[in-house]
């Protein structure tokens, strides 16, 4: 699958940029603030959920517009025409349209499988337990559309059972039966799909070399069981300690990815940025293969060349060369691209406008 003909309207710093005659690499080139990452960020919308910056709709519209914005794109070659944006009298309310039909959000992803890595994910090792099962949940996401509603239905009934412990009178028994049953079905549905995915992963980054990309070893560990009806007696189980600490102490939403350094045996958190940005792209590398196989989509890549060395440059464009994904690419100077210049699109973005070179 491939993106052309992209349309950009009032979005961010971009009042009006269209993007035609797209390859397998597209490349975005220009200074700092150009408006290179609120390219890939529209395109990220296709996608269900909140794109890779995780901003919230009203803080995209372009300054002095009228609080709204439109991208749009051709997914070839099915013919088929998204779009995505906001409409100025509801600034709030997404709009996701399938040849001019509106469709939920979650329909994007039976369309489309969209992958990014951002210079902002590179404290991902560092960074709390949370951050890590965000990206999890945006690596199943791609391949399981159905995911979000799993976890927004967890969501919900977690913070209606946080609510209910949280009151000062004793709640019904009854009624946190209900509340945990519903928690229970969508938590294990939730944590069964991130132990599905990390399963995948780690068997295609097995069968990567431990050079020269870090090779990472993967391990889910579940914050309950991740059966239902386990999950359901263990939160029925918990109830006294849990309206002591105000708050669920079992579930997927204390999930945690555990990330080694294969061969030095290092947790991710202790190595050097180098080494935790190496195992990053090698997660996302991975990652991308396991999409080739169900549908081919777009891989967004921010400012990734310019922490690399020439060896590892060639490495990845030789693996993303080889792979189905449609891959863009952004970068202050044209240099760190030349093995791919011949055959990518380029655009020099200034300004939030982008010129084809």
């Amino acid at each position: 699958m491939a993106l052309d003909r992209i349309t950009l309207s009032q979005f961010r710093n971009h009042r009006a940029t269209r993007l035609d005659g797209t390859a397998q690499f597209n490349l975005l080139v220009g200074e700092n603030g150009a408006g290179k990452t609120n390219v890939l960020e529209a395109l990220s919308l296709f996608a269900p959920g909140r794109g890779l910056r995780r901003a919230a709709l009203p803080d995209m519209p372009a300054q002095g517009g009228d609080g709204g914005f439109a991208i749009s794109a051709d997914l070839s070659p099915l013919e088929v025409r998204l779009g995505t944006g906001v409409r100025p009298e509801k600034p709030g309310r997404r709009i996701v349209q399938v040849n001019g039909a509106e469709a939920p959000a979650v329909r994007l992803g039976e369309w489309l499988s969209i992958g990014w890595l951002t210079p902002a994910m590179d404290r991902l090792f560092a960074e709390g337990a949370g951050a890590r099962r965000r990206f999890l949940d945006r690596l199943v996401l791609a391949l399981e559309p159905g995911h979000a509603r799993n976890a927004a239905r967890a969501e919900g009934a977690l913070r209606e059972r946080n609510r209910l412990l949280g009151e000062e009178a004793e709640p019904d028994p009854q009624w946190l039966d209900a509340i945990e049953a519903q928690l229970a079905e969508a938590g294990a549905a939730v944590a069964q799909a991130r132990a599905r995915l990390v399963e995948r992963l780690s068997a295609a980054l097995s069968a990567l070399p431990d050079a020269p990309f870090a090779r990472p070893e993967l391990a889910y560990q579940p914050g309950g069981p991740i059966g239902a009806e386990e999950l359901a007696a263990r939160l029925a189980e918990g109830r006294r300690r849990d309206r002591a600490a105000q708050r669920t102490l079992t579930g997927p939403h204390r999930d945690e990815l555990g990330v080694v350094m294969a061969g030095k045996g290092q947790v991710a958190a202790e190595c050097s940025t180098g080494e935790q940005k190496a195992m990053l792209i090698a997660i996302t590398l991975a990652h991308a293969d396991l999409l080739d196989r169900e549908r081919p989509g777009l891989l967004l890549l921010d400012e990734v060349a310019a922490h690399l060395d020439p060896v590892r440059r060639e490495a990845l464009f030789d693996r993303l060369r080889g792979g189905g994904a449609q891959v863009w690419l952004t970068g202050t100077e044209l240099p760190p691209f030349e093995a791919i210049l011949g055959e990518a699109a380029v655009w020099r973005v200034s300004e939030g406008l982008a010129e084809r070179l």
